[in-house]
């Protein structure tokens, strides 16, 4: 699979302490939540949990075990695999959030229609490029004989999602892993995918247009190499002035008309379980917004598994494709995924 080299070419600023991270992101610009403070209710990690927990009709391989899956969606104490992406430098790239992709067909709009599926294009491939990294990185799981090497799947010391790698191999995978499925999940946060906009009020940066779809977006999918970009697609303004304050980034013009924002299209949060609730912005509260993008969110998160499954057995064969898969959602693999368990 060939995807393009992904490069950070905004400035990147450091944060030192989990404190730091937890309780200064400015709550405008987060997307679903990774955490129960500041805003938030871990909305990545329950969706990632709806999406991924092992139910009694789960089939084998499409679920993960208790223990993996806290470590793939988080736990208290823990932003897990899924919340990577909102720590460190991972918070100011916009294509791990699918941001950076407004555009409004106004006069003097400073975007084009293409600079803005661009910004969302950009996102889709830093997905394609995850998978890649997470199919090559799963030949570590076995050895020549096709045993489980019990080092790379080690729980002993836990994982730590920071960075590009994390030593281990179902580490990096998980990692790998975590940042799909934080971006697929952010794009329903993030853009107008399943939007229906407030009809009592014109259509502007204010109250973008929306594409009112229902479930996972076919562009989002990772098996096919060329998909057909959506008409209409957009997702919030992203730049470094407005990730602190959205009221003074992303204007343009004499007169500081603001672009689309981030805060004019998001459906951060809401109530995910026992039930989906009302969402808590602005536009997730709008017609069902929040439902939607929860919904769509889930369906896509199992996809991108299955995806990825689907990549491992045409990439190293059913046999060692079934074991790897075993090895990355099982508790203990070592013990679990012997070849008549299989």
């Amino acid at each position: 699979m060939q995807v393009k080299k992904i490069t950070f070419t905004r400035p990147i600023w450091a944060f030192a302490a989990f404190g730091v991270l937890a309780w200064n992101i400015p709550t405008s610009i987060k997307a679903f939540g990774t955490i129960t403070e500041a805003g938030q209710n871990a909305e990545h990690g329950r969706i990632t949990r709806h999406a991924l927990a092992c139910q009694p009709e789960s089939a084998p391989g499409s679920c993960f075990e208790e223990k993996t899956l806290d470590s793939l969606a988080g736990k208290p104490g823990s932003f897990g695999a899924v919340g990577g992406p909102d720590r460190g430098r991972g918070m100011l790239t916009s294509f791990a959030h699918c941001s950076a992709g407004d555009f409004l067909d106004v006069s003097g709009y400073p975007r084009t229609k293409a600079e803005a599926n661009a910004g969302l294009a950009e996102c889709r491939t830093y997905m394609v490029e995850n998978l890649s990294h997470a199919v090559t990185d799963a030949a570590d799981l076995l050895d020549d004989q096709n045993e489980i090497r019990p080092r790379e799947v080690s729980r002993t010391f836990g994982c730590i999602y920071r960075g590009s790698t994390h030593g281990r191999a179902k580490c990096n995978i998980l990692g790998h892993m975590g940042r799909i499925l934080h971006a697929s999940q952010d794009f329903y946060s993030h853009s107008n995918w399943v939007d229906l906009p407030d009809d009592a009020l014109a259509i502007d940066a204010k109250n973008p247009p929306g594409l009112g779809q229902r479930g996972a977006a076919p562009w989002l999918d990772l098996r096919i190499t060329e998909p057909v970009f959506p008409d209409g697609l957009i997702s919030g303004c992203f730049d470094n002035v407005s990730f602190l304050d959205e009221n003074r980034g992303c204007l343009y013009g004499d007169d500081g008309a603001h672009r689309v924002r981030h805060a004019d299209v998001a459906k951060d949060t809401g109530i995910i379980d026992p039930e989906i609730g009302i969402g808590s912005s602005k536009r997730g509260a709008m017609n069902g917004n929040f439902r939607r993008a929860v919904e769509a969110a889930i369906a896509d998160s199992a996809d991108k598994w299955a995806t990825y499954r689907e990549l491992l057995i045409a990439t190293y064969g059913a046999e060692r494709g079934a074991k790897m898969i075993c090895a990355l959602t099982s508790d203990e693999p070592v013990k679990s995924c012997k070849k008549g368990n299989l």
